[in-house]
C-alpha cells in the first residue's frame, strides 16, 4: 500500500503565484554595489582621443626643438622628431643661463608654495572650526579678492616693490606669492568636513592650546589637501610669467621663464632655441608630477569622497 502525500494548499498557492510572478532582471556584477565598472570601445576611444590631444602640444614642442628654424618655417611643418634636440638644448641650456634659472625658480616656487600650505592650513582652519565675530564677512572677502584680475595690483606692486629697492632682487617675486586666497578657501572647505568637531573638543578638554591643536590635529588630517595645494601652488609660481619678467632681468636673477623670454632673439626669431628652452623649464614639472601623481591625485580622492 503505497500513501501520497500532498502539498498544503497555501504552499500549492505560493508556488503558482511564484510562478505567475515576472522574474527579476539579474543586473550585471559590474552594476552591483561594490563592483568594478568597465568601460565599452566608446569610452576607451573618447579617453584616448583627449589623451592625444593633451599630448599633443608637448610632443610638438619636442619636435620643434629637434628641427632648425628654416625646417620650421616651412610648409607643412615636420611631424617627426630631427636630429639637432641635443644641439639646440645645449645651446638654450648655455645662452639663457638655465642654471641658475632653475635654482632661483625652484627656491622661489618652494618656499612660496611651503607658506601658502601652512598660511592657509591655518587661516582655513579658523574659518572652518572657530567661531569669532566677523567670520562669514571676513571670508566673504576672501573669496572677493579671488574676483580681482591680478593685473590691476601690477602697477602699486611695482611702485612699492621699487620704493623698497627690491627691483631684480627674488623677494620682490616671493613675497607677493606667500598668501593664497584660494588657498585658504581650498583647505577651509576640505577641513569642514575632514576634520570632525569632536576631535577638537577633545583635545581642548585635555587641555591643548590653539597652536597644540593646529600642529598634533589639524596638520595630520590635512595632510592630503595640503599636498595637493603645495603642488598646485608650486607649479604655478614656476609658470609664472608677467610679475618676474617685470621686476627680474635676464642677467640679475632671472627665473625660468624671464630667461627663456631672452632665447632666439633677433630679427628673425628662432623658434627651435625657444621650444628648447620651453621643453628644459617643463621637465621638471613633469619630474615632480610623475614622483609625487599618485600622492597628489590621492589626495584629491580623498577630500571628494570625505562626508
Amino acid at each position: 500500500m503505497t500513501t501520497t502525500l500532498t502539498p498544503p494548499a497555501d504552499s500549492a498557492d505560493n508556488a503558482a503565484d511564484a510562478a505567475k510572478a515576472p522574474r527579476r532582471s539579474r543586473r550585471p556584477r559590474s552594476a552591483r554595489a561594490g563592483g568594478t565598472l568597465h568601460g565599452g570601445p566608446i569610452a576607451y576611444a573618447i579617453l584616448i582621443l583627449f589623451t592625444l590631444g593633451s599630448l599633443f602640444p608637448l610632443v610638438w614642442t619636442a619636435i620643434a626643438a629637434s628641427r632648425d628654424n628654416n625646417r620650421l618655417a616651412q610648409t607643412p611643418p615636420p611631424f617627426w622628431f630631427g636630429s639637432n634636440l641635443f644641439r639646440n638644448l645645449d645651446v638654450a641650456w648655455t645662452d639663457a643661463n638655465l642654471g641658475e634659472a632653475f635654482f632661483n625658480t625652484t627656491f622661489v616656487a618652494g618656499v612660496s608654495a611651503a607658506a601658502v600650505v601652512i598660511m592657509s592650513t591655518i587661516a582655513g582652519f579658523a574659518f572652518a572650526k572657530l567661531r569669532f565675530r566677523g567670520r562669514g564677512a571676513l571670508m566673504l572677502i576672501v573669496i572677493g579678492t579671488m574676483m580681482v584680475p591680478p593685473q590691476l595690483s601690477v602697477i602699486p606692486l611695482y611702485m612699492m616693490v621699487a620704493k623698497l629697492d627690491w627691483t631684480d632682487q627674488l623677494q620682490a617675486v616671493i613675497l607677493p606669492s606667500l598668501v593664497s586666497a584660494f588657498g585658504v578657501f581650498f583647505m577651509r572647505q576640505y577641513l569642514i568636513q575632514a576634520l570632525p568637531d569632536e576631535l577638537i573638543e577633545a583635545a581642548r578638554v585635555d587641555g591643548a592650546s590653539s597652536w597644540r591643536v593646529v600642529w598634533h590635529i589639524v596638520f595630520p588630517a590635512a595632510r592630503p589637501a595640503m599636498a595637493v595645494l603645495g603642488m598646485l601652488t608650486f607649479v604655478q609660481t614656476w609658470n609664472d610669467f608677467l610679475w618676474p619678467f617685470l621686476v627680474l632681468t635676464q642677467t640679475g636673477n632671472p627665473t625660468v621663464q624671464v630667461a627663456v623670454a631672452g632665447l632666439g632673439r633677433g630679427y628673425t626669431p628662432d623658434q627651435s632655441l625657444i621650444m628648447a628652452g620651453a621643453l628644459l623649464g617643463t621637465l621638471p614639472l613633469l619630474l615632480v608630477f610623475a614622483i609625487f601623481g599618485k600622492q597628489i591625485v590621492g589626495g584629491i580622492m580623498q577630500g571628494a569622497v570625505k562626508g
